[in-house]
């Protein structure tokens, strides 16, 4: 997750450094989420090896410490920027689009400048050899990733809106640029690729299925900048709570970032049409009433209310409300099967330890699990359309498969 003045159509945003705990650097490279993705579970910071799974097999991220042997300590300024922007590596080997290029090329030329010099001058090199993937040859081929380019990203640098706010273009720079947020919450072509890459269309940030989870729209979001920013910073907020892959981005990069910069990006996320309206529920017209009160109510009260509440309010900062929870209303109900069936925790910051919760796929048949979400998507002012044991069995299927 994530300047402009009298200057305000030359200039291109970049990012503040105000944290008086980490180097301007490490301030993007937090900013960016580098880590999230280049350090392994039990790896060495930085020295890649997380597995990405695509429908042509598993990738696996690469070392992007200094060591000149395995890692891009060999690598020149320009050669850094034309991997990061344009998904190139050294000697012109094609990255694949898991690297999120087509958002990194809104980066300014000051916070690549000092992106590059962090990882080059305060990072620790590790000797760890590069994952190969598990993509069988032909298919292993990089030079199609060329076409793939040419016909799916957009080579544009960030470009300021002037008739928006500084406080909300800086929120939109962060968003789009090295916040990536489009990545997962996006939704993706035939090609596999993000539909857009800013708000001039409205399929950005609309909400997307992606490795097994449901990222939901982002846009115009319903509740208030101070849920937003609370959720960023620390994982949780009064009513709600985060849970998944955001774990990762918050205890990894959206808990380091100023005040002021988190508030940007609730401003562009709370009124990124540039003329707010709050978003509603799921329309009551596309909604079933499934009323299998009997047996989703008791599995309700038996499993969920001690911490829920009889009335689904929660406790405040600390168990997420399920009444117009943006989850449990969600037209893709894949995080919310997930979250049942396995569980979840909020992320852990440097403030805050986690709270979790259970799962409870070891007791709940398929017919239980849809009977409890439909009790909680039709009660306490919820109106989302029912599931059946059949829509319970697809997403473990999913799940699964990712």
């Amino acid at each position: 997750m994530k300047r402009l003045s009298i200057l305000f159509l030359m200039a291109l945003p970049s990012i503040a450094h105000a944290n008086p705990t980490i180097s301007k650097g490490e301030y993007v490279f937090r900013a960016s989420d580098c880590g999230a993705c280049h350090t392994a579970p039990n790896g060495k910071e930085l020295a890649g090896g997380v597995k990405f799974p695509t429908p042509l097999g598993n990738i696996y991220s690469t070392n992007i410490t200094p060591d000149k042997t395995n890692g891009i300590g060999d690598w020149n300024y320009n050669d850094f920027v034309r991997a990061v922007r344009k998904g190139v590596g050294k000697g012109g080997r094609h990255l694949y689009p898991a690297m999120p290029y087509p958002s990194y090329v809104k980066l300014s030329d000051e916070d690549m400048r000092a992106l590059y010099d962090y990882l080059m001058n305060d990072v620790k090199p590790q000797a760890v050899p590069n994952r190969p993937s598990d993509i069988s040859w032909p298919l292993s081929i990089r030079w199609p990733i060329s076409v793939w380019n040419a016909m799916y990203t957009e080579n544009k640098r960030f470009q300021p809106r002037a008739d928006q706010s500084e406080q909300w273009n800086r929120g939109a720079y962060l968003v789009q640029g090295p916040g990536h947020c489009g990545t997962c919450h996006t939704p993706r072509g035939y090609g596999m690729q993000e539909k857009s890459f800013d708000e001039q269309k409205g399929s950005y940030l609309s909400g997307a299925q992606l490795a097994g989870w449901y990222a939901p729209s982002l846009r115009n979001l319903p509740f208030s900048k101070q849920e937003t920013i609370d959720l960023l910073k620390k994982g949780r907020s009064e009513h709600k709570a985060l849970a998944g892959p955001m774990d990762e981005v918050v205890s990894e990069s959206t808990q380091y970032l100023t005040d002021q910069d988190l508030d940007a990006i609730a401003t562009y996320l709370a009124d990124i049409d540039g003329n707010h309206h709050a978003a509603s529920a799921v329309t009551q017209a596309n909604t079933r009433q499934a009323k299998a009160q009997n047996n989703g109510e008791f599995m309700y009260m038996r499993y969920c209310s001690t911490c829920h509440g009889m009335d689904g309010k929660g406790n405040s900062h600390v168990i997420p409300p399920l009444q117009g929870n943006l989850t449990v209303n969600s037209e893709d109900p894949l995080t919310l099967v997930r979250v049942i069936l396995e569980g979840g925790k909020t992320p852990v910051t440097q403030d805050h330890l986690p709270y979790s919760m259970p799962g409870y796929q070891w007791v709940l048949t398929n017919k239980d699990t849809a009977d409890v979400i439909n009790y909680i998507r039709t009660n306490w002012g919820n109106h989302a359309h029912a599931l059946t044991p059949e829509d319970i069995q697809n997403t473990k299927d999913i799940i699964k498969k990712n």
